[in-house]
């Protein structure tokens, strides 16, 4: 008599009806998702969608209110990351968990130390950072000391870490945002390497094109729930409007214009950190009327620090800067504001406003002690509410009422009421720092409007964007920053090559000289490859999506 073969379990890791509260705030709401080895699953969504949350809550860091867990069919209870790890589960930060104080074999073992006779043992953590190099192609020296490497080597540390400990499940949380465009490639090869050995790599991340370049399956996530799910070869159009709700024109409207007079002269600056160092090193820029330059660059190159010293809000150590043929070095940020230099800071909510103030009193924050809204230490009150109303609405600031605190705002919406503030009076020169961070693609869409247009009326707009695709919309020219110096001033139409390798500090003629020019964009190339790899698009073919049947959309 024969038998029946019980049914193998089910291979994977399945997250259940994951629901996780922060007060009234539901951020992730019954999300049910399954990974499945051999597979890159890519969880696409605006920031605040609730994506890291539910990673976060799978490795051991939050707990769920609801919901469960399985791998391979069998019930899994992580409580802390150790579980995680001993389940197979890594994560690879976005920001990264290192000791910078440490070297790599040192990081490798941190947690899970074996010593003899009190004596670390760092041979065996040498050996295995060696043989996962090789294996991946990853590079690294084990000896080398964490804060010495670049934030792309780094990188790979954290890639070690989970690999050492067998890891069967890869998060990857918007692992690209510290990257150039060429270390974003290698780790793209790296994940799919990972892959195609058959572990199952989970990737975070907000960026439609790298969606589309490597995965496997798109689930979109928006304001805490599950929203559908999408197939690489979708439109970035159709990804968008799945992530917001509605649809996303997602190129800028922007018409060429001669540039106008130089506004804002930069010479020699430099500014120096609290510890001793060189943040802004002698760097020298000009912005003219009429134009928008980008300051691009990999995070932690001195943008912030220089952002920051153009308003006032940190000291120059030395150089000069000119406002329209006046030195503004010596003055306080209000003075500079009242010269007609305009402000977005990259922290909207340290920087940008006052959260318990309500919206009207923000949109006067810098203004509210002058005619019409004050003399003195009067208040116009009905003033200040009139200007309220008429800028909510020009801005499409979305509050119940004026008199709303801005804390109770979205970050898309908080965004908006800082640039109207500060596009509410005559501007020489405005200085956006990071000005879409944490805002969703529609509100971008609004944002980048508003920026052109202001450039259209004379004004020089300097824009700081770690954001490579904002770059390339908006700017007239770009000025890429590596460690403190402009090691190039470039046309938008640059090649990402030529930009990624200015953005590792090859100076912008090497940068040129080295990079290989075809008539196919790198960014198509890429995705031309990664489509091809699942045998659905060749190069030369329409735009993926254009065809797509209509029950998907």
């Amino acid at each position: 008599m024969g038998t029946t073969d019980a049914p193998e379990p089910a291979s994977g890791l399945r997250l259940i009806e994951i629901t996780k509260r922060f007060g009234s705030l539901v951020a992730n709401d019954a999300i049910s998702l399954d990974i499945v080895p051999g597979e890159i699953h890519c969880l696409l969504g605006e920031n605040g969608a609730g994506k890291s949350t539910l990673m976060n809550v799978l490795y051991g860091l939050l707990p769920p209110d609801h919901g469960s867990i399985e791998v391979d069919g069998a019930p899994l209870l992580i409580q802390n990351p150790k579980q995680a790890m001993a389940a197979g589960i890594g994560m690879v930060h976005q920001h990264f968990m290192l000791v910078d104080v440490f070297t790599v074999a040192e990081n490798l073992i941190l947690g899970r130390e074996s010593a003899t006779a009190g004596v670390l043992n760092l041979n065996q953590a040498r050996r295995r950072v060696r043989e996962l190099s090789d294996r991946y192609g990853l590079d690294v020296d084990p000896d080398a000391v964490v804060e010495d490497l670049p934030v792309g080597i780094q990188q790979r540390v954290e890639i070690l870490k989970a690999l050492a400990n067998d890891a069967r499940f890869l998060i990857f949380d918007e692992p690209t945002a510290v990257l150039t465009p060429q270390e974003t490639d290698e780790l793209i090869t790296v994940m799919r390497s990972l892959r195609d050995e058959g572990r199952a790599i989970v990737f975070i991340t907000h960026k439609l094109r790298e969606v589309r370049a490597i995965a496997d399956k798109i689930t979109v996530i928006r304001r805490g729930k599950v929203v559908g799910e999408a197939d690489p070869t979708e439109s970035e159009a159709w990804l968008a409007e799945l992530m917001v709700g509605r649809e996303v024109i997602l190129k800028v409207a922007k018409e060429e214009r001669p540039p106008g007079p130089e506004r804002l002269i930069v010479h020699g600056a430099s500014v120096v950190a609290p510890n001793g160092t060189v943040v802004v090193d002698e760097l020298s820029l000009t912005a003219r009327g009429g134009e928008i330059l980008c300051v691009a660059g990999v995070q932690g190159n001195g943008q912030t620090e220089l952002a920051k010293a153009l308003i006032g809000v940190l000291p120059l150590a030395q150089g000069r800067v000119m406002l329209d043929g006046k030195p503004i070095q010596q003055l306080s940020p209000r003075r500079r504001i009242d010269a007609g230099l305009g402000y977005v800071p990259e922290d909207r909510q340290h920087d940008g406003f006052v959260g318990s103030f309500s919206v009207a009193e923000n949109l006067v924050l810098n203004t509210f002690d002058e005619p019409p809204f004050g003399r003195g230490l009067s208040l116009n009150l009905s003033a200040i509410d009139d200007n309220a109303t008429h800028r909510v609405e020009e801005f499409d600031i979305r509050t119940q009422t004026i008199d709303n605190p801005v804390e109770s705002l979205s970050g898309g919406n908080q965004q908006k009421l800082v640039l109207a503030r500060e596009l509410s009076r005559p501007l020489s020169v405005l200085i956006a720092s990071q000005p879409t961070r944490g805002v969703d693609v529609g509100a971008i869409e609004f944002l980048h409007q508003r920026l052109v247009n202001e450039r259209d009326q004379g004004t020089a707009v300097i824009i700081v964007s770690s954001e490579l695709d904002e770059v390339i919309a908006l700017a007239d020219r770009i000025a890429v920053m590596y460690r403190g110096k402009i090691v190039g001033v470039v046309d938008p139409d640059t090649s990402r090559e030529v930009l990624g390798l200015m953005m590792a500090g090859v100076p912008a003629e090497e940068a040129m000289a080295a990079a290989s020019v075809t008539s196919v964009t790198e960014e198509d190339a890429i995705l031309d490859a990664q489509l091809a790899e699942h045998g659905e698009h060749e190069p030369g073919d329409n735009e993926p999506g254009d065809n797509e049947p209509e029950a998907q959309r």
